[in-house]
């Protein structure tokens, strides 16, 4: 015997027919199994009003997280993994194209002023190799006007790379 699973439709419609009291049960109980369920709804209730202070606040905890980075390559490329970890799961919880791409870009100025110039760890390259082209693909999503002001930021960050990294080559990543 297996268990029936349910589309968004179903479950949308079944929840229109609820109550109030029925609907916030519901929300509390589903939030008692998962950690990321209550963060979800945490940020919903208290937080989404205000998407730009959160994100500002995101961004200071990541600048913390990089200021606590391990010297070592391979440590620090696992908590620059468990950063983007933190930066994805944030970025969920938004749905804001413009703010992820606020965040990555935050994300590599941080990685840029923190990790060491002489990277030759290739795990800690491929992390900001990816975020560029991950931005880049962003941006390409963006409404025009939006493209043109963060298409310059993001050459910005890519001149800014390129001095401190001879590794990195502008044609690979140019907007």
């Amino acid at each position: 015997m297996s268990l029936s699973t349910y589309g968004l439709q179903h479950i949308k419609k079944e929840i229109e027919h609820l109550s109030n009291e029925q609907l916030a049960a519901l929300c509390l109980r589903l939030v008692r199994y998962k950690k990321e369920n209550k963060e979800l709804l945490a940020y919903l209730l208290f937080e989404a009003n205000d998407e730009q202070a959160f994100v500002d606040r995101i961004k200071a905890e990541v600048g913390f997280m990089f200021s606590q980075l391990p010297s070592q390559s391979y440590l620090a490329a696992k908590a620059i993994r468990k950063i983007l970890r933190v930066i994805g799961k944030y970025t969920k919880f938004i749905g804001s194209k413009t703010a992820e791409i606020d965040l990555l870009l935050s994300f590599c100025y941080d990685y840029l002023q923190y990790t060491d110039r002489k990277l030759s760890y290739k795990p800690l390259r491929l992390i900001l190799t990816r975020q560029l082209e991950k931005i880049r693909n962003l941006i390409g999503k963006l409404h025009e006007d939006l493209q043109f002001d963060y298409t310059q930021d993001y050459n910005l960050l890519h001149l800014e790379a390129e001095k401190k990294f001879p590794w990195l080559y502008r044609n690979d990543f140019q907007l």
